[in-house]
């Protein structure tokens, strides 16, 4: 079984990406993030005329989270339990579309687009690791009431845990840049902690092995990147894993999106 993630920075404008990609590649799941668009806009159709079930999870034209599954789709859950809101400024908090599950052959499959700290002092920073705190709270006790359960968090995580995982760790800490600093790391090696493997990296050993590079700049020709897209296994999926790999061929040509789809294969 191939299971996927990718955050493909808006479906509706790579539809016809996203649809080439899974007829090329035959997963058999796909957790989507930042589909950015309402159910209503939601283009089902491009799924199911290619026989997957789908579920989604999105309010406005921002974030979004999706799993496309042609193996079943069941116990569909958005958000998870006491997710934190967020509310700009002061503004009433709202709970954003950045988390959906469901079980998909036996696997339980979380879509998940972690929020951007945007800046080290920003408000968004603390709502960023209350967030990834409460998941992790979750992902402990799942693995504490069922140490066999078959879990895939996986997703847009917005942390790069390694200093290799950016293509310049100086340039990240001299401008005290988001997603390498020491809180966001702590917070995501407490899911590794808990008993959750990047059963990916073992797979696509770094340096200068990327996820995402940044529209500006040129960075993607440059091969100035970021890890940060990640599939976390439970301890029962993870010895199932036979290979995993990151489709960089995918960022490549017009209208792709800044991320590239990382892949595990299941036995």
């Amino acid at each position: 079984m191939l299971i996927a993630t990718w955050n493909v920075n808006s479906l509706r404008a790579r539809a016809d990406r996203v649809e080439d990609w899974l007829r090329r590649t035959d997963a058999d799941v796909l957790a989507i993030q930042e589909t950015k668009c309402k159910d209503e806009n939601f283009p089902w159709d491009l799924f199911e005329m290619n026989g997957y079930e789908v579920a989604h999870f999105g309010v406005n034209q921002w974030n979004g989270v999706a799993i496309a599954s042609r193996v079943g789709l069941e116990d569909v859950e958005r958000t998870f339990i006491d997710q934190p809101a967020f509310g700009k400024g002061g503004k009433d908090p709202i709970q954003e579309p950045r988390a959906i599950a469901a079980t998909c052959n036996g696997v339980r499959i979380w879509s998940l687009y972690v929020p951007n700290g945007r800046a080290r002092e920003d408000e968004h920073m603390p709502y960023k690791l209350t967030w990834l705190d409460t998941l992790k709270g979750h992902a402990e006790s799942w693995l504490a009431e069922n140490p066999q359960a078959q879990i895939a968090l996986m997703g847009d995580w917005n942390i790069a845990p390694q200093d290799d995982d950016v293509w310049d760790i100086d340039y990240f800490q001299e401008n005290q840049l988001t997603h390498v600093s020491a809180p966001e790391r702590e917070a995501f090696t407490a899911f590794l902690d808990a008993g959750y493997t990047d059963v990916v990296r073992p797979h696509t050993p770094g340096p200068g092995v990327y996820t995402y590079w940044d529209y500006t700049q040129l960075r993607f020709p440059k091969r100035q990147g970021m890890r940060i897209d990640f599939v976390l296994a439970s301890p029962a999926l993870a010895d199932r894993v036979k290979t995993a790999w990151i489709d960089r061929e995918e960022r490549k040509g017009k209208g792709a999106s800044d991320h590239a789809p990382v892949v595990v294969e299941v036995d």
